[in-house]
């Protein structure tokens, strides 16, 4: 019984259509986190969605990161509407420069998870998420070398 569990509810959350509180198709705006740069969001209906996010940064080490990400979005609508949550993964693939002049190119595959809420008088929408990811190629292989998560506000077009 145990074994079936997990399947149950891995299949429930991936194919269980709910109406959602997601009232818009695309959406483009600034992020901040580890790095500061920009989010672009498209859904293809109500639950599903893609991200693109492009980030630079450094303090040690100067870096361009671009990450893709499938998401799978959930209402929550009994606590506050236009509130979801989602989940979902991807790639990234990263440009380094470090304080020794290494320079690396890095490449790895990205988690998700997070909560996005979308404002109804007004064209924005809000998300705070965390992108845990693993390096496969590059310095700094392993885990926690993806974006790392942030704060993304987004102008709804």
């Amino acid at each position: 019984m145990k074994k079936l569990l997990l399947p149950l509810i891995l299949g429930f959350l991936f194919f269980h259509h709910e109406a959602s509180a997601q009232n818009y198709d695309n959406a483009a705006g600034l992020r901040l986190g580890w790095g500061f740069g920009g989010t672009i969001k498209h859904f293809f209906d109500d639950s599903k969605a893609v991200e693109g996010i492009f980030q630079i940064g450094g303090l040690y080490a100067r870096y361009a990161q671009v990450t893709g990400l499938f998401q799978v979005h959930r209402p929550l609508e009994d606590v506050a509407p236009g509130l979801q949550w989602y989940f979902g993964g991807g790639g990234f693939i990263g440009f380094f420069s470090g304080v020794y002049s290494t320079r690396s190119t890095r490449i790895g595959i990205a988690g998700n998870i997070g909560l996005d809420y979308t404002f109804d008088d007004i064209p924005l929408n809000v998300s705070l998420d965390w992108v845990p990811g693993i390096a496969i190629v590059g310095f700094g292989s392993g885990f926690g070398a993806g974006s790392g998560g942030g704060l993304a506000v987004r102008y709804i077009f």
